[in-house]
């Protein structure tokens, strides 16, 4: 991949990591951050199909697409027979950034391909099907007791990666 795209990747996984963090698991069973592809994010030589097995893409997830605009653009299609054809001449939405996020903000299928018709006829695409959000309505409901106060040098260190994050994505993305 190309040293932007490598940058992008480890941007993106920085963002989602310090946004983990700094929301302390209040979120936990919420919202996923997905970051395609993992370490290697959308690049010829990743294997999605293999990455996306063992998800699971919820309604109100999120996913961060990491890519080299140098290996073409992302396509959002319509349909399975375009996404099985890797034809892109009419896609639901063209991601052109090298680093986009997109909300999961409703169950159904998504399939989403490589504007080069070789890299996605060579697997550079992926089908995701986003599932309801998961209620824990089985059993009587869990929670939380009050933690310990945080002190404060903490959450200002907290809100201070938070502001540092954000600005370091405006940054490569030339906001």
């Amino acid at each position: 991949m190309a040293r932007d795209g490598i940058l992008k990747v480890a941007i993106a996984v920085l963002f989602v990591g310090v946004a983990a963090v700094s929301l302390g698991g209040s979120l936990v069973g919420a919202q996923v951050y997905h970051v395609v592809g993992g370490d290697r994010g959308w690049d010829p030589s990743s294997d999605l199909a293999s990455w996306s097995s063992d998800k699971t893409f919820r309604a109100g997830d999120k996913m961060w697409l990491a890519y080299s605009t140098a290996h073409g653009y992302i396509a959002e299609v319509k349909s399975k027979e375009e996404f099985e054809s890797c034809d892109v001449t009419n896609p639901i939405r063209m991601f052109t950034d090298g680093l986009d996020s997109i909300s999961m903000d409703k169950e159904g299928l998504r399939y989403f391909a490589s504007s080069n018709v070789e890299s996605c006829k060579n697997g550079l695409k992926l089908h995701v099907e986003v599932m309801p959000q998961s209620h824990q309505s089985d059993g009587p409901e869990l929670v939380a007791a009050n933690g310990p106060t945080t002190p404060s040098g903490s959450a200002h260190l907290t809100a201070s990666l938070v502001v540092l994050a954000v600005g370091l994505l405006c940054y490569v993305l030339g906001f």
